[in-house]
């Protein structure tokens, strides 16, 4: 039995077979803060038949943030000339498949999961699980928002090294953000105010922009 997210604008599974599987099943909005608040799953479900356009931009959202979850695209028939390769996807389902067919894609999909290594980094006490969006700083579990866990999971992945405010606006965020390099600011404060005894280890470069520094000591 695995445990399936589906993502839908309709609030509805858009495979009504689906829910003839024995599989834990829950239906959320189609959003990164529904992935992020929902926990690990064995794959998550894209309704792409009620709007493929959100669909797609989540799929590749979760790419970037390098979610390695199987996701799975619900789409019509007459949309599927719109897929390629660089939507991300894990594997496709259509409204109208059999339940046989359902349910060996899925099962298939699952088992890409289990064929993973693990997705977990640490550094200097701080440790992100990028599977099942959980952090930790020491033995104490972080409760971040979705892009406090993108900024941790791409400074802890990233150590000693400096990024801009710009960079990471860019690498966290993505182009296509339209707020401000203050936005980077005040996910640092947060997030620094979460790591607690930790706090350090996201040090200040001055003139420069931040840095995961393992040695400590907030402003260089």
């Amino acid at each position: 039995m695995a445990r399936l997210l589906i993502l839908s604008d309709s609030g509805e599974s858009p495979i009504p077979t689906i829910w003839l599987l024995p599989h834990t099943i829950v239906v959320a909005e189609i959003s990164p803060n529904a992935v992020a608040s929902h926990g690990e799953t064995d794959a998550i479900i894209l309704d792409g038949v009620v709007n493929l356009v959100a669909a797609r931009s989540l799929a590749n959202l979760l790419n970037n943030a390098h979610v390695h979850t199987p996701i799975v695209l619900a789409i019509a028939e007459s949309s599927l000339p719109a897929i390629d390769s660089t939507w991300g996807v894990t594997d496709f389902l259509t409204p109208a498949m059999s339940l046989a067919e359902v349910d060996a894609r899925i099962r298939l999909a699952v088992a890409t999961r289990h064929a993973d290594t693990s997705t977990t980094i640490s550094h200097s006490g701080v440790r992100v699980d990028e599977a099942s969006f959980q952090a930790h700083a020491g033995s104490r579990a972080l409760d971040l928002t979705f892009k406090e866990f993108e900024l941790l999971r791409f400074l802890v992945a990233n150590p000693g090294r400096v990024f801009s405010r710009e960079q990471l606006l860019s690498e966290v965020w993505g182009y296509d953000y339209f707020g401000g390099t203050r936005t980077v600011d005040v996910h640092v404060r947060r997030l620094r105010a979460k790591l607690g005894d930790h706090e350090s280890v996201v040090g200040t470069v001055r003139n420069v922009g931040y840095r995961f520094a393992p040695s400590g000591g907030g402003e260089a």
